[in-house]
């Protein structure tokens, strides 16, 4: 997946083959799963292009216990801060609400930076 020109339908079309793939994984952990690794997506697609482009990079594994996604990207490393998150406190704030989302959504969110490359790695116990 790359951006431009890939976009967040490129994620919908990936998952959609998972879920194809992987039957046996149940509604409930599929949409959890799928908001959190498309917001993660749009994020990235949003936030780390910085006019030239973002190239990512997204690998979906299943296990018997667990689903997990890395999303990497070639955008500017961040000051992430995953701990303590939460979401803002005005209803109506548009900004500040993905990391929290994603974190309600899955049991763990992890970010590291290496080589020039961002890294995302999400894990979603199934049945949890």
């Amino acid at each position: 997946m790359a951006t431009p020109p890939g976009d967040v339908n490129t994620v919908h079309d990936m998952l959609e083959q998972v879920w194809n793939d992987v039957p046996e994984i149940g509604p409930e952990d599929r949409l959890k799963f799928e908001i959190a690794v498309i917001e993660l997506a749009s994020n990235v697609m949003r936030h780390a292009d910085t006019g030239t482009g973002v190239v990512c990079a997204l690998v979906v594994q299943t296990y018997p216990d667990r689903i997990t996604a890395t999303l990497s990207d070639s955008g500017e490393p961040g000051d992430v801060t995953l701990a303590g998150r939460t979401l803002p406190e005005d209803a109506l704030a548009e900004s500040g609400r993905g990391i929290p989302l994603i974190q309600a959504l899955v049991d763990e969110l992890r970010y590291d930076s290496d080589d020039g490359f961002n890294h995302w790695h999400i894990t979603r116990t199934l049945g949890g």
